[in-house]
């Protein structure tokens, strides 16, 4: 048995970040308890636990759950907690020790200065000092504007990049902490200064200077004598400045690195006006490089360029090893996709995205500072001689957070689909979540972060990325009476106040509660949650308090394939049927946030609200007889999802969503509002076949075209490639841009089953009922959730159906056991240790489950039809005289043509396109004449 996991406000060991509320979690594991019998937690500000600041005494439930410290923490001190666990079968277990030290104590006593020369010059800041004494310790306070690296005696301190990040800079500045490495007599800290997010071109309206225009740093090193002196050096105009060697940088444009240039020059520093009060410690995760990747091709092109291919399209910089010429001017250009052989980066429109080395002689790994890139392919212009791959790496850069799930199948394309989206989570996640890595743009678009946080909940842990992306979220809000940007940080961009993309206000918070447990995300956030559903409600109350949203202007289902302009960005569906449903489903999660937190009246207040916009809606969107009256499948999709079904109407529904897929072919035109909900919805309303059948189509419109056509993320658009490898447009055309990879989450809850519970969030108790398909004969996956690991999958195989599920110490879980029969189960579940109870469910037999490993092996009660696509039936015909006859007549019938061989290649057209399975009543209807045979 031991102690894993151990964080503080979901972060390993924080140094500096602001913790006025600190909540500590942590896993048991490797035991074979069930239970928890008791958990003690101590806290003391010494490593050795002799001075003791609180000691929970022993709790019988705190695995698994966010334990909030009854302290209110010292500034500037270190804090050390451990935990002791006993299980219910006498295991126990005494964790490491772990830490949390808070930030910077009282107001800032140092100056923020800026180098006096020409506002466009690229500098680094720095003081020269002694220590003539022995040191206790020794702490540096401090941030940069735009961006910043920190050097002491010319080593950079820490791994950290790209700090401080991006933010809403109007509303605060966050500031880092770090230990730096000192020695004896006399020392030189350098802070290099870059454009950055801040100063630098940056946005879709306003390209430079959205929120400053001079370079600025502010810093204090508090140094600790052993004789118990102190002694704190700031930041002032007595500080220095020079010539960077980052001669040019910009989040668009690139970077010039130039370490030979003359910094001989020694300028002076100013005072600069910056309001201190913005001041504080940083929420956000870490920006470090967490992964390097070897290029797995060097490429001549037909253009004659020499090109390097990563074999993954990444965020970050390129990392080389150069011992070229002095003078040797060495350029580099990034790109995510070859045309016709080529480089090609137009669909990055007016980013440049290029790097320039100009060497200085010395033989040294080089890297970027202050930009990055989205790329797979570097064009490498003035190498001296033949490039070696090996001398080259990628280095991927993201903010730090926990990888916690894995997922395999037996189909290898859907594997790689599920790795796409990690590495589109990874490319986009980079301390804002971002739309796209790579063009001029890279906003924080808050609807796309909005529709894959369930996703990346089950990816990541993204508590600690959420909380700050929320608090700027916030931030922004404040200052449009509760109105939520269409961007987070606005960045000079005035946007759109917009349904779905507002929703980042209360789904986000909502799923990061779910996933960890934490009411903290609910409490930091409420303010900000209710303000959203309040800033609807005055739209709704200037045009008629009619509890419906019909006002403004709003994406609605964004790059629906279903619109009235062909190729067009808008769907179909009526964007106030679209922002009326959001409208009640934000007003739901509130009022039940409300309620966990304790806000009696407000949760009432919203409940009521809820209450009225549903029965506003159904009055509204449903004739009396039940027909949903906007007729698309994103319409039929949410009223399915946000529970604005009427009994009534449930299975006119039902029938308009299936009937809308047979009438497309059984293909998908849901945009970002309808996709991340369809395959769920399809799932729980008894159209699993189909889910499963978008899943595997591999055609356009399909998740595994992109994949076939060699994607290593997720594009923005269904075709951003065609069939021929060419861009289909320049426009508005990613090729790392996650939304779409929001079906990962239906991966999860449903193909696994892994389903979280709203009564007991962060896993404690959970549901896993997984639901198969014998098109993809097994399936596994794990979660290390915030109670543990948690491992489902399935096998089809010889009639059989198996369930394997992993439920972690502590939990309970309802496992649901698809198309099976309690009274053929209850034998093998009694000789099963764990199993509370057992029960028929419907068709599914039901088990409440404790801590342990549940295997079962059945024949379903339903039998798992065999999907046809063509190549299958081809085989059947080629293979199997008996069919023949059959598949012939069904065929003719149908389509007018004899299947043989070459003719299933011609219905492949007769079927418009890459069609791979059949539509799901055909299908049926080759069983039934199958039937007929035997």
């Amino acid at each position: 048995m031991k102690i894993t996991h151990m964080k503080v406000n979901h972060l390993v060991n924080p140094l500096g970040y602001r913790l006025e509320h600190p909540t500590v979690s942590f896993v048991v594991e490797d035991t074979t308890a069930k239970k928890q019998k008791s958990a003690r937690v101590l806290l003391a500000d010494d490593p050795h636990f002799t001075r003791i600041l609180h000691d929970s005494g022993n709790c019988p439930d705190l695995c698994g759950t966010a334990y909030e410290l009854p302290v209110s923490p010292e500034p500037e001190k270190r804090y050390y907690w451990k935990v002791f666990a006993e299980a219910d079968n006498g295991d126990s277990a005494e964790s490491e020790t772990a830490w949390f030290e808070t930030a910077k104590a009282g107001e800032w006593i140092a100056d923020w200065i800026t180098p006096c020369a020409d506002k466009e010059l690229q500098v680094s800041i720095f003081h020269d000092f002694e220590i003539t004494k022995p040191l206790a310790k020794a702490r540096l306070y401090l941030t940069g504007l735009g961006l910043y690296e920190v050097y002491i005696n010319g080593k950079k301190q820490g791994e950290e990049c790209l700090m401080p990040g991006f933010c809403d800079y109007n509303a605060w500045i966050p500031y880092q902490t770090v230990i730096p490495d000192l020695v004896p007599g006399h020392n030189r800290i350098e802070i290099l200064l870059g454009d950055g997010w801040y100063k630098g071109w940056y946005g879709l309206r306003k390209n430079h200077e959205l929120y400053g225009d001079r370079l600025a740093c502010i810093a204090e090193l508090k140094l600790f004598y052993t004789d118990g002196s102190m002694e704190t050096i700031c930041t002032n105009p007595e500080w220095k400045a020079r010539k960077s060697p980052v001669t040019s940088s910009g989040i668009y444009p690139g970077e010039v690195y130039e370490p030979g240039i003359d910094r001989t020059e020694i300028l002076n520093t100013e005072v600069i006006p910056l309001d201190k009060a913005k001041l504080q410690p940083r929420l956000d995760p870490r920006i470090l490089i967490q992964k390097k990747l070897s290029p797995i091709a060097l490429i001549h092109t037909p253009a004659g360029e020499t090109v390097l291919d990563m074999g993954q399209n990444m965020v970050g910089w390129l990392g080389f090893h150069c011992s070229a010429p002095k003078g040797t001017k060495i350029h580099f250009q990034f790109g995510e996709i070859l045309q016709n052989g080529n480089f090609y980066r137009d669909n990055l429109r007016t980013a440049l995205a290029e790097f320039t080395y100009v060497s200085d002689g010395t033989e040294r790994d080089v890297r970027q500072h202050f930009t990055f890139y989205g790329f797979r392919y570097v064009k490498i212009t003035g190498w001296p001689g033949e490039p070696d791959p090996a001398d080259f790496q990628g280095l991927v850069i993201y903010s730090e957070m926990e990888d916690l799930s894995s997922f395999e199948t037996s189909d290898p394309l859907v594997n790689k689909l599920f790795e796409n989206t990690k590495w589109g989570m990874r490319g986009n996640f980079l301390d804002v979540p971002t739309d796209c890595p790579q063009r001029d743009e890279r906003y924080g678009w808050t609807g796309d972060a909005q529709i894959f946080s369930g996703t990346a909940c089950f990816n990541m842990d993204t508590y600690a990325f959420y909380t700050k992306f929320g608090y700027d979220l916030a931030c922004e809000q404040s200052r449009l009476n509760g109105a939520v940007p269409d961007v987070v940080p606005t960045a000079g961009y005035t946007g759109t106040i917009s349904t779905a993309w507002g929703e980042a206000a209360t789904i986000i918070p909502w799923n990061v509660y779910l996933h960890y447990g934490d009411r903290q995300i609910l409490r930091r956030q409420f303010d900000s949650m209710r303000s959203w559903v309040d800033y609807m409600k005055r739209q709704d109350d200037a045009h008629g308090s009619r509890r419906l949203w019909q006002s403004g202007f709003h994406y609605g289902d964004w790059l629906a394939l279903d619109g009235n302009v062909k190729g067009g960005v808008y769907g179909a569906t009526d964007p106030f049927l679209i922002s009326s449903a959001y409208y009640y489903y934000s007003t739901r999660i509130v009022a039940k946030s409300a309620e966990i937190l304790g806000y009696e009246k407000e949760a009432t207040d919203y409940r009521l609200l809820a209450d009225e916009i549903h029965d506003a809606f159904i009055h509204e969107y449903f004739s009396p007889s039940g027909r949903l009256t906007v007729d698309t499948m994103t319409a039929y999709v949410v009223v399915l999802y946000m529970g604005l079904t009427p009994d009534f109407a449930l299975e006119k529904v039902r029938s308009g969503l299936l009937n809308k897929l047979a009438r497309n072919q059984y293909h998908l035109e849901t945009g970002f509002v309808g996709t991340p909900y369809l395959m769920r919805v399809l799932s729980d309303n008894g159209m699993n076949d189909c889910a499963y059948h978008l899943l595997l189509e591999k055609g356009f419109p399909g998740w595994l075209y992109e994949v076939l056509m060699g994607a290593t993320t997720i594009w923005e658009r269904w075709n951003s490639v065609l069939p021929d490898g060419s861009i289909s447009g320049t426009e508005m055309n990613s090729l790392n841009h996650y939304s779409y990879g929001s079906v990962v989450e239906w991966m999860f809850r449903d193909m696994l089953g892994i389903i979280p519970d709203e009564d007991h969030p962060g896993f404690r108790k959970f549901t896993v009922s997984p639901k198969p398909n014998y098109s993809i004969p097994q399936a596994r996956g794990s979660l290390r959730s915030a109670s543990g690991l948690i491992r489902s999958g399935y096998r089809l195989a010889d009639g059989n159906l198996t369930i394997e599920v992993t439920v972690p110490f502590n939990t309970e879980a309802t496992l649901v056991l698809p198309d099976a029969d309690a009274n053929a189960l209850r034998s093998c579940a009694d000789r099963m240790d764990g199993i509370v109870s057992i029960q028929q469910d419907g068709s599914n037999v039901s088990l409440i489950v404790q801590a342990g490993t549940y295997s079962f092996t059945y024949r379903p009660t339903r039998p798992y039809r065999k999907v046809y696509s063509l190549d299958s039936l081809m085989s059947e015909l080629i293979e199997n005289p008996k069919t023949k006859a059959i598949l012939d007549k069904y065929f003719y019938s149908r389509y007018s043509v004899i299947p043989f061989e070459k003719e299933l290649f011609t219905l492949r057209q007769t079927l418009n396109g890459p069609f791979t399975y059949l539509p799901y009543e055909e299908q049926e209807k080759i069983d039934q004449l199958l039937r007929e045979v035997d």
